[in-house]
């Protein structure tokens, strides 16, 4: 009952439900994961973070829980103890909440973070970080560790102390300026905008499969956007459903081979327009402005009813209006557009974020 209400936005009756359900059954890690994104989902941090903790009892993550004999850190200062932090869960959650790892090392911690190795080339470029390694490669020695998405409640995030100064990752200068030749040589006029219509599909699971299907959309649902004037759109879709040969995308990701190439190319784009994926936090992260087309049960992270986001100052997002309503989505970034093309002439800069 509580995922149902949840999936249509009810989110205060979805809480009452997982409440009730762990008042029959206290030990019950669904129930307190459910309920902890649906606190965070209202901005209750506070909560949110503690409940959150359940998710490594859940059968989703159960078996992805890292078993150390050292000590988990919860934020304690701990002068010149080496801190191990190993990301978890896909790209986006660890391009999110990897901005905690140099807070970490600030406490006087020597940090050793651990994450995909996609990312690796990207994340080595966090200040204050002693080593980046890949998941996979053999561990040095430690003192304590920590979950990466663990360290908001490490640090007693609320929703007013987000740590949000972008940018916070960069793209490495010599391949952004080659960027710069490669792009200027293809598109040296109007706005460059990138485009991410889908998400993985993430095969191995059918819930996360069933969540996938709700934020990506076909590339066919765009074809409004690329009937406007004085735009050149570049695909940054690495997989998933191809676009029509007819569209006027220009795609170039077959010379992209890590997050690293694509921060440099995305450093390069004057907007990033995407689906709910990895590329949107990349480009928020990198500064970049982010119009994000989110599905109607929005994941937790962008809250209820925002259209910008605490996590991100530059990013803007795009609601639909019920489930699968992806035509309203682009119908009003279709306005937005039109009067980004109109003042980039003049300003080079989007129209001023909404807020509410």
């Amino acid at each position: 009952m509580g995922v149902t209400l949840g999936q249509q936005g009810c989110l205060a009756e979805a809480i009452a439900c997982y409440r009730r359900a762990l008042d029959l059954t206290p030990d019950l890690p669904d129930g307190h994961n459910n309920l902890a994104m649906a606190l965070l989902a209202q901005g209750n941090m506070e909560m949110g973070w503690e409940e959150y903790e359940w998710r490594w009892k859940t059968r989703h993550l159960l078996s992805e829980q890292r078993k150390f004999s050292q000590p988990q850190w919860h934020g304690e200062r701990a002068d010149g103890q080496t801190l191990l932090i190993h990301a978890e869960q896909g790209f986006g959650d660890t391009l999110q909440f990897c901005r905690y790892a140099p807070l970490a090392a600030a406490r006087g911690l020597r940090v050793i973070l651990e994450v995909q190795k996609p990312l690796l080339r990207l994340l080595r470029g966090l200040p204050g970080i002693d080593l980046v390694i890949a998941h996979g490669d053999q561990l040095p020695p430690f003192d304590l560790h920590s979950p990466l998405l663990s360290l908001p409640r490490a640090f007693g995030t609320r929703l007013e102390s987000i740590p949000n100064e972008v940018p916070y990752l960069h793209a490495e200068a010599v391949a952004a300026a080659h960027w710069r030749t490669r792009l200027d040589q293809i598109a040296n006029q109007g706005p460059k905008i990138g485009i991410v219509w889908a998400g993985r599909p993430y095969n191995h699971s059918s819930s996360l499969m069933a969540i996938d299907r709700r934020r990506s959309m076909s590339p066919e649902f765009l074809a409004p956007l690329f009937e406007i004037s004085g735009l050149k759109f570049f695909s940054l879709q690495k997989s998933g459903p191809g676009a029509s040969g007819a569209f006027p995308l220009i795609d170039l990701m077959k010379e992209v081979d890590d997050f690293a190439d694509t921060a440099a190319l995305v450093t390069n784009l004057d907007l990033v327009i995407s689906v709910d994926t990895a590329v949107a936090h990349l480009a928020a992260a990198l500064g970049k402005q982010v119009w994000l087309m989110n599905r109607f049960d929005s994941c937790w992270r962008w809250l209820e009813e925002r259209r910008d986001s605490p996590w991100y100052p530059t990013l803007r997002l795009y609601r639909q209006s019920q489930p699968g309503a992806w035509g309203s989505v682009i119908n009003e970034i279709g306005c937005d557009l039109r009067n980004f093309v109109t003042s980039h002439g003049s300003s080079k800069t989007a129209p001023p974020l909404h807020r509410l």
